[in-house]
């Protein structure tokens, strides 16, 4: 089969499409999976220069999130089937026409709802869920601000947070980007400056946001700690502008703030442990709930950007400069 291989830890560019394996034949609790599409995700980059959380043995294949069709089961598997439309998470692998991977985080599209539209939801809007609700404990009436509305996990936290009955604060870079956070459901829509906190009392009442979700990291975590509510919650979901922020611990100490660090992928795989299959109840309940409200259109998932799989470096480009609203994929198949 034809994959995009990383020999070694290095630049993207030296990531080449290439003829390589077929996938394995599945084990009992795994599936094999005739990808069509992929997404692409700053992690990406990471695995590839080797400076994410966990690396992968060399070489590898990278990609960490795939629609396709079940073309083999394992013996022990129930829930799925051949044939069978899915989207999926794993470790690394995505970036192959085809991927043999432990059931656990492999979820069935529902009928109605059109996989490339599916496939931003286990990351992004799993990530959005999870980190807003079993983390944040979010409310009714909450004020969530969003950092990085324009992002495909930014306009997840947006979506969600609307349709759960907060009042959304979205901050972005560009008025494209904040004009889709205010058609996602946000009530306000900011720029990312300093002069942040200001507007986010003027949002709320002089008050400030009760729950910051903040992905981007460097000086907007800062500006966005002075937004924030006494006894609000921030939630660190990664550091998407690059730089990790000092935290500036007396504004948390005499406003009561809880900082929350938040690494979806423990739930995914993507730790030393790999402990997918004690978090897979929880998630399949969780992507049951996303995948659902996806087809009703209750929530709207957006691959904004499709590039030719051995197009990658300028996938990756053209997320990172930021040029690109929501979710950017390859196509594979």
């Amino acid at each position: 089969m034809r994959a995009l291989l990383c020999e070694r830890h290095g630049p993207v560019r030296d990531v080449a499409w290439r003829d390589i394996d077929d996938a394995p034949a599945p084990g009992p609790h795994e599936i094999t999976i005739e990808i069509d599409h992929a997404s692409v995700s700053h992690a990406t980059r990471l695995l590839i220069e080797g400076s994410y959380q966990s690396r992968p043995p060399l070489p590898f294949v990278p990609g960490t999130e795939a629609v396709g069709r079940i073309v083999a089961r394992g013996t022990a598997v129930s829930r799925l089937a051949a044939g069978d439309r899915v989207v999926a998470v794993s470790r690394w692998g995505c970036y192959a026409q085809r991927l043999t991977l432990p059931e656990y985080t492999v979820y069935r599209v529902p009928d109605g709802l059109d996989a490339l539209t599916a496939l931003p939801v286990p990351i992004s809007y799993g990530t959005a869920y999870t980190a807003l609700l079993w983390r944040a404990a979010l409310q009714p009436g909450d004020a969530v601000l969003v950092l990085g509305a324009g992002s495909g996990v930014g306009l997840a936290a947006v979506e969600i947070a609307a349709l759960l009955g907060a009042t959304v604060i979205a901050c972005a870079s560009t008025e494209a980007k904040r004009q889709a956070a205010r058609q996602a459901g946000a009530a306000y829509a900011l720029a990312a400056d300093a002069d942040l906190a200001n507007q986010v009392k003027a949002c709320t009442g002089g008050v400030g946001a009760d729950i910051v979700f903040d992905a981007v990291g460097g000086p907007a975590f800062e500006h966005s700690v002075r937004a924030a509510a006494a006894n609000a919650r921030m939630l660190s979901i990664g550091f998407a502008g690059g730089q990790v922020p000092a935290v500036p611990l007396n504004l948390l100490l005499v406003k009561n703030i809880a900082l929350h660090g938040f690494f979806y992928g423990r739930y995914l795989g993507w730790t030393p442990a790999d402990e997918r299959i004690v978090h897979a109840p929880a998630l399949q309940r969780c992507m049951h709930t996303l995948l659902d409200w996806a087809r009703a259109q209750r929530i709207r998932p957006a691959v904004t950007a499709v590039y030719p799989a051995a197009d990658l470096a300028a996938a990756l480009a053209a997320l990172e400069t930021r040029r690109v609203i929501g979710k950017v994929a390859l196509k594979i198949k």
